[in-house]
């Protein structure tokens, strides 16, 4: 075979459509090219890919011009998430890995001239495209990374440490090794958030707050430094009703976009985000390419 298609995930903003990553081997004058709106991050992995696969034992074909194709080429992608499935499409498209067994997964990942597979950006995001998508494939992620993704129910999420465990798992033949299914991440126990009855005083206000949490009105509140506004404002969640499964993972999967992680201590949680009075729009909102959430890179629930 000099052909092969393994499936991964881009980041566009929240959303994380499917991108295939098809690797073609012909005869020829020896070259690596990689198409497809690929960022600098994305370019970089073809010096990754094959110090990695030389490091780790496998034959990298170097007699061979090597395309890698990553569609559709009209979205752009960014970060070391596709180093793994690049990897594994050159392996498969030499006959070393069993094409039926890559197509019951997705894979994401960066690599380590080691092979050790590094936790990429928006975990979460990744998981909950491929449960909204409804099909039966599984998720292989790095072990942090996939630690976060199972926290998405009802879907199968595997871990690996390095590449050589997925390549095991994904070798012809019979005697092969399962990856491990992935353990959630262990949530924090969840503390007590400031409450309003905490305050004394400020009738008004805290009637306001009351009233603007009931109806889901906008509040704006004006005063002098010191007055108590910041002290109102951290108090609106308890006031608010619990954050839906869904709410819950799609707010988890925001403040993933900013970070390689988030924080398990605001799971469930509705956060108060505090920007200075000077922040612009855009600091605000986010933007950005590729889209970053703003806020001070975090999610803001109200």
């Amino acid at each position: 075979m000099t052909f092969a298609v393994v499936a991964s995930r881009a980041l566009d903003g929240l959303d994380a459509p499917a991108v295939q990553v098809e690797v073609h081997l012909a005869n020829g004058l020896p070259s690596f090219t990689l198409v497809g709106l690929a960022d600098t991050e994305v370019k970089e992995a073809r010096e990754r890919v094959r110090a990695e696969l030389t490091n780790s034992g496998f034959t990298f074909p170097t007699n061979k011009r090597i395309t890698v194709s990553l569609a559709p080429a009209d979205l752009p992608k960014e970060s070391g998430r596709f180093d793994l499935p690049i990897a594994l499409g050159i392996l498969a498209a030499d006959g070393q890995l069993d094409a039926q067994r890559l197509a019951r997964h997705e894979f994401a990942g960066e690599l380590s001239l080691a092979g050790e597979l590094r936790p990429v950006r928006g975990a979460l995001a990744l998981a909950l495209a491929l449960r909204r998508q409804g099909t039966q494939q599984s998720l292989v992620l790095p072990t942090a990374s996939a630690r976060e993704a199972a926290l998405a129910r009802g879907l199968d999420v595997r871990a690996a440490d390095h590449l050589l465990e997925v390549v095991r798992a994904m070798a012809p033949g019979d005697d092969v090794s399962a990856l491990l299914s992935a353990e959630p991440l262990p949530l924090a126990e969840e503390d007590t958030p400031p409450d309003l009855r905490d305050i004394k005083g400020q009738a008004a206000a805290k009637r306001a707050l009351e009233i603007a949490a009931g109806g889901g009105h906008s509040l704006l509140m004006v005063g002098p430094p010191g007055s108590g506004k910041s002290m109102l404002a951290q108090r609106l969640p308890g006031l608010l009703p619990s954050m839906s499964e869904d709410e819950v993972l799609a707010s988890a999967a925001l403040q993933g976009l900013a970070a390689r992680s988030f924080d398990t201590k605001l799971w469930g949680r509705r956060s108060v985000r505090s920007p200075h009075h000077t922040a612009s729009a855009v600091a605000l909102v986010g933007g950005g390419s590729p889209p970053r959430p703003g806020g001070q890179h975090q999610s803001c629930s109200f």
